[in-house]
């Protein structure tokens, strides 16, 4: 086996094209943006992630582009912190607070580079797989069909690879029942290293709300995140221009820093919005189709760019193990990850309700447990006991092959 096929240019797709690359495989990556992109929200790199990254080379680089967040402070209309938690308050080398924060953007660009010269075909995505005794046929929207060893899915929790090989998401997809935006904003604010979230109760139509400002390092530069429940709207959110009009109104006449964050947003054209879902695959490969991160395991809170760089480490590490057996391969590559996927799958107490509390009773009652949890005993098992989950899996030596 030679030719690897990844569907997706994100994490999880470039993190394979390394690894792959450098076993000897001969790997082509389609992407259906038109380039890389390079928006994006601050992303968490933890516990194994760690180790891999240092694998591949990149530590010195991720660490020179972390944002310089130390914690989370939850915050009224006024701007009066109501609770806050710091990256130690938990324990474990930063708790609920990643000890390396970076911009998907900058680590996407660190990873493209890491990969080195391979081929790419933007603007583009795969509309059919038939798989024969030699490979797998891939056709395109617009190149011509092409003859791979394998195709991998890194496509994301909607993957068009998955549906595919696998059939309709809904067999796989949890709806969550909330929406997720981000776009890069100024602000006067005085962040210091801390991420301000807001909540808003349900209001405009609209479930619970809220707004997340991650600081970029001391620039002034901020990922605005915007987020709020609501039932599917598939027709609302079908271009940036429709997405824009939907996040107004589900916002419109609320305070604190929300007005001229909706001001900037008119401005801007790096906004990505999606429906949160979670995935869960009984099997991640069928015959010579694979899946890998979000599109296997997505929708974990705060673990999905550790599992995705975990993900392409192991697979890449087994097809070169396996000499190119696919069967053997993909067999053992789920066997290694599965339990570190089920582990860092689990979503911590209170879900969306606690993410998006619907009443300001709620929201206050959120906050009480934040103050309360950093100063109980076992309040790090509260918290998800997150730091020991992402080290929930040892690496082999692959990369001395």
């Amino acid at each position: 086996m030679t030719n690897i096929l990844i569907s997706g240019a994100g994490v999880a797709g470039l993190a394979l094209a390394h690894w792959s690359r450098r076993y000897g495989f001969t790997p082509t990556i389609v992407e259906r943006a038109p380039a890389l992109r390079s928006g994006g929200q601050a992303i968490d790199v933890r516990g194994t992630a760690r180790e891999v990254v240092s694998r591949m080379g990149l530590m010195d680089a991720v660490r020179a582009h972390h944002t310089g967040t130390h914690g989370i402070a939850y915050v009224d209309a006024t701007g009066r912190r109501r609770a806050t938690m710091s990256g130690d308050a938990m324990g474990d080398s930063g708790g609920v607070i990643a000890e390396i924060e970076i911009l998907r953007g900058d680590l996407v660009r660190l990873l493209q580079e890491a990969a080195g010269d391979i081929e790419y075909i933007y603007g583009d995505m795969i509309t059919g797989l038939s798989e024969g005794a030699d490979g797998v046929k891939a056709t395109f929207r617009h190149a011509p069909a092409r003859t791979f060893d394998l195709v991998v899915g890194a496509d994301g929790v909607r993957s068009g690879v998955r549906a595919l090989a696998f059939g309709d998401e809904s067999r796989f997809v949890r709806d969550l029942g909330y929406y997720m935006s981000y776009f890069p904003a100024q602000t006067r604010l005085d962040l210091a290293g801390w991420e301000l979230m807001h909540n808003l109760p349900a209001g405009n139509g609209f479930g619970g709300r809220a707004c997340l400002l991650y600081p970029i390092r001391d620039s002034g530069e901020v990922r605005a995140l915007l987020a709020f429940a609501a039932a599917p709207m598939p027709g609302e959110v079908r271009d940036v221009a429709a997405q824009k009009r939907l996040l107004a109104r589900v916002f419109a006449g609320e305070g604190w820093e929300l007005p001229g964050l909706l001001e900037q947003l008119r401005d801007t054209d790096d906004l990505y919005l999606s429906r949160v879902g979670e995935v869960r695959v009984d099997h991640w490969s069928s015959g010579r189709s694979v899946l890998l991160g979000d599109a296997a395991y997505g929708g974990s809170l705060g673990m999905g760019t550790s599992m995705a760089l975990v993900g392409a480490y192991v697979l890449a590490g087994e097809l070169a193990t396996a000499g190119g057996d696919h069967r053997t391969a993909l067999t053992r590559y789920e066997a290694e990850m599965r339990e570190y996927v089920r582990i860092n799958q689990k979503r911590p107490p209170g879900g969306a309700r606690g993410f998006l509390p619907r009443t300001r009773r709620g929201i206050w009652l959120r906050d009480q447990v934040v103050r309360a949890m950093q100063h109980l005993p076992g309040g790090s098992a509260m918290a998800g006991n997150i730091q020991k989950s992402a080290n929930a899996i040892t690496l082999k030596g692959y990369e001395q092959i």
